[in-house]
């Protein structure tokens, strides 16, 4: 079976909304997901792969290793509707074409979309949710192939589905397989300055949603950021419309005091992982006397912003900050 290139323009972790898309143009769908893995295996429990019935594929569970055999198992599961358990490792043959060259063993469940698998309401459900930035776990059974959603206290597992969505790690509880399915993580870069013009896509790439936020509106142009949102409002006001919750990182360039400062104000009242504010350590030295008034907060502030790598370039620069952002999302 040949395996079609992923379908454009569809971040990794969204086999859901890709899955729902497959369904909706009759292709028909199946969804791969890592349950467990041993050793150095490529990618994480709660890693999905979604299939069409035509061959094509959206997200990882190997980062290459065994998605064309995952799509042939997808082939019979899409014909005969029945879920599998698939097991791959090192095999000295042919650990580059069906096994794991890196060593590590990863067990996947493979589902066709309705039947014995998840149905495409329950799909939808947990595509709103993200879309509306609300976590829920998708808990599944092996043993009967029963599924259910975990929205909320009401379920006798939620303990457990609340500690995945907050680590954003899936993991077994029992016998039921908790997938957590939490909202993409957000970056707001405020000031739409040339590092942000790299930093941008870079977030695009690594899943998240990216919005710039700046009040010049020669700056901040769709021209200079295609396919980003981008805010010509004051940062207070733009931040207080994005909403910051535990998944957003915000990240200021402008070394304008009266587009930085409400920003960071903004942040460091609300729920946000991460601030990073870019200027040398005498300019953060200067903010830190402006904003005296805000006490221990302050020391939320990563500055001068970035891992310390030697960046010089505006790209390197945005290297720097993208992985900062990450060390902090994943800690």
């Amino acid at each position: 079976m040949s395996v079609p290139e992923a379908t454009a323009g569809v971040a990794p972790e969204e086999a859901p909304e890709a899955a729902l898309r497959f369904i909706e143009a009759g292709r028909g769908a199946a969804i791969a997901t890592v349950m467990e893995t041993w050793g150095s295996a490529p990618r994480p429990a709660g890693s999905q792969l979604a299939v069409s019935g035509d061959g094509a594929l959206v997200g990882s569970v190997s980062g290459g290793c065994v998605e064309a055999a995952v799509a042939s198992e997808a082939e019979a599961a899409l014909a005969d509707g029945r879920p599998r358990l698939l097991e791959y490792g090192v095999a000295d043959e042919d650990a580059f074409a069906v096994g794991l060259a890196c060593g590590g063993t990863i067990r996947i469940l493979l589902e066709p979309v309705g039947g014995s698998g998840p149905d495409p309401a329950m799909l939808s459900e947990i595509v709103a949710a993200r879309a509306a930035r609300r976590g829920v776990v998708l808990a599944t059974r092996p043993g009967d192939w029963a599924h259910r959603l975990i929205t909320g206290p009401g379920d006798p597992l939620w303990p457990e589905a609340e500690a995945a969505l907050r680590a954003d790690r899936s993991a077994f509880a029992g016998e039921w397989f908790l997938c957590a399915h939490a909202p993409a993580p957000r970056l707001v870069i405020v000031g739409a300055a040339h590092v942000g013009q790299h930093l941008a896509p870079m977030a695009r790439i690594a899943g998240f949603d990216v919005t710039v936020v700046d009040p010049r509106s020669a700056f901040a142009t769709e021209a200079r950021f295609p396919g980003t949102r981008v805010m010509v409002d004051l940062p207070d006001e733009a931040l207080a419309e994005i909403g910051l919750d535990a998944r957003v990182a915000v990240v200021t360039l402008t070394h304008d005091p009266k587009i930085d400062d409400p920003a960071i104000v903004a942040t460091l009242g609300s729920d946000a992982f991460y601030l990073g504010c870019l200027g040398s350590r005498k300019t953060h030295a200067q903010r830190l006397e402006r904003l005296a008034g805000l006490g221990g907060a302050l020391d939320r502030i990563h500055a001068p912003v970035g891992l310390a790598i030697g960046a010089r370039t505006p790209a390197e620069i945005a290297v720097a900050i993208l992985a900062e952002v990450v060390g902090r999302l994943r800690a």
